[in-house]
């Protein structure tokens, strides 16, 4: 390996690596999840795969596209502005809503006390949930299906922004060899981090004991998912 390809690499290799860790929309909607949809950890590490591969195919498929077509760097950071911000804001409105949904779930879970009299003249009482009454298995299926899809889409929607100066640098000084080079190791970094910190974090989220407050997960999700976005937007994750 010739020391300019060793260098590509390398500097791919760690650019991938700064990006997801200091990305956490990359891993944290992911580990949120598995406590509050009770995701297996297999479960988490496909669907993590799934959102991983689609999040880099649409920003090569989209780079690609743009160096046939020569797209300059200036319209590039328009491009990937925007599609940060759209799923930033996809991400924040999930999570509000999922959030709202899991704190009105949390409030019918909360168990109140009924009197009833008897014709004999007595009374009794007894306690129940409104949740029992109305929550069914196929809302909670519906639900996951749901954050699953959302989860999809963002990553779909959210920009790689460092990959397409990578990109770009051998495409300009025609090495398309290059830049399959940067395309290959900046995909395999990533999904290797990804699943790495969503795997390392969900072995010990899938063994903790259930904390009182624990009908709140959801809303708790809701609110990290939301964080993230916010996190994107604003703070320029």
């Amino acid at each position: 390996m010739s020391d300019g390809i060793l260098l590509l690499v390398t500097t791919t290799a760690g650019v991938a690596l700064a990006h997801t860790l200091l990305g956490p929309d990359h891993y944290l909607p992911f580990i949120a999840m598995v406590r509050a949809r009770q995701w297996t950890r297999a479960k988490a590490l496909r669907i993590t795969l799934l959102c991983g591969l689609g999040h880099i195919a649409a920003s090569l498929g989209l780079g690609f596209v743009g160096i046939g077509v020569g797209v300059t760097m200036a319209q590039w950071t328009v491009l990937e502005g925007l599609r940060g911000s759209v799923a930033a804001w996809v991400l924040i409105l999930f999570g509000l809503g999922y959030g709202a949904w899991g704190l009105r779930r949390a409030l019918r879970r909360v168990p109140h006390s009924h009197w009833h009299a008897h014709a004999d003249g007595s009374f009794h009482q007894h306690e129940h949930r409104h949740e029992d009454a109305h929550v069914h298995v196929h809302e909670l299926g519906r639900a996951g299906a749901v954050s699953a899809w959302a989860i999809f889409a963002v990553f779909i929607l959210g920009p790689c922004e460092p990959l397409i100066p990578l990109l770009l640098a051998p495409a300009a000084a025609g090495s398309p060899g290059h830049a399959a080079v940067v395309a290959s190791v900046f995909t395999v970094v990533t999904l290797a981090s990804m699943l790495g910190i969503v795997g390392i974090a969900t072995a010990g989220v899938v063994r903790a004991p259930a904390l009182p407050g624990a009908r709140f997960g959801h809303a708790f999700a809701g609110a990290i998912v939301c964080c993230c976005g916010v996190a994107m937007q604003f703070g320029g994750l």
